[in-house]
């Protein structure tokens, strides 16, 4: 098979980069300079010049505090880009797999999500994303959404590398407890995806690791299984003043894939172990300078 990944710059595509290498399939990983999914002759341009089977999209507007102020950024990204994907690989018979969030939901049903709950965003990023998924679904029948949550992986923009960068300045760090979801690792959201496309899936599914935590909880695992002497306290989610409001409860069920291709997706907890593993590493490389 031969992919096109779009935002080849985030954690996501760059995860993607190294199993497809594992794998041997062929690949082109581009970033916005060279291929801006807002622009539709742009799009397809790019497409139609690589010609692949079948399009990863990583590129996405991730700021969900900015989102508010910055809407029309986020929306031309996180929707209009997806349209433009959608457009062109009808037109080209190519499957279009997209990534969306949890953040569709309002977090007030008090359950796991499952994907037939109806989405109510509470926040501009989580519309823009909605909008993206119902562009794409109204567009061509050839395509893949995952939803996901709390993604962390190869980067600097997620929780746990800000959490590692936080404890290097600050004994005591100061962490939500009344959000809830579930950390999801980027090696397991390529490894079933893959999975998904080599079964012949189509249609909606989350993609998460298995259970469900707090920032605080996942704060704390993380900072202890590190060994570091940080306190970590719970507060409440007013005590940081921020422009876009979360879901209390956003964590959503990955029975329905998990089924389909009868696998256990790991707990999350396993998916940070892996990853502190990597962290470890930099950490040691980090007091040997």
């Amino acid at each position: 098979m031969k992919f096109l990944i779009t935002g080849a710059k985030g954690q996501l595509a760059r995860e993607f980069q190294k199993t497809l290498n594992i794998f041997k399939h062929s690949f082109i990983a581009l970033d916005k300079d060279r291929l801006d999914i807002t622009n539709l002759e742009t799009v397809e341009r790019e497409i139609t010049e690589y010609s692949p089977d079948i399009v990863l999209n990583c590129a996405s507007y991730n700021y969900v505090d900015k989102a508010e102020s910055d809407f029309e950024e986020a929306y031309k990204v996180n929707a209009i880009g997806v349209k433009n994907l959608a457009q062109v690989c009808k037109n080209k018979n190519i499957l279009l797999i997209h990534y969306s969030t949890d953040y569709v939901f309002d977090g007030e049903k008090g359950d796991f999500y499952t994907e037939d709950d109806l989405a109510n965003p509470i926040n501009k990023y989580g519309i823009s994303k909605l909008a993206g998924e119902r562009f794409l679904s109204e567009t061509t029948d050839e395509y893949i959404i995952f939803r996901l949550s709390w993604v962390f992986g190869e980067g600097n923009k997620n929780f746990l590398h800000k959490l590692y960068e936080w404890s290097k300045n600050n004994k005591i760090l100061k962490i939500v407890c009344d959000q809830i979801s579930v950390p999801t690792y980027t090696e397991d959201i390529a490894s079933v995806t893959l999975f998904a496309i080599n079964k012949g899936l189509r249609g909606l599914y989350h993609l998460t690791n298995s259970g469900y935590a707090t920032r605080y909880e996942v704060a704390r695992y993380f900072i202890e299984k590190l060994y570091l002497e940080n306190l970590i306290l719970p507060v409440k989610s007013d005590y940081f003043k921020t422009p876009a409001k979360r879901p209390y409860f956003s964590a959503m069920s990955n029975n329905k894939l998990s089924n389909l291709l009868n696998i256990t997706i790991p707990d999350w907890r396993l998916g940070v172990d892996r990853y502190i593993e990597k962290v470890h590493n930099k950490i040691q490389r980090e007091k040997n300078t």
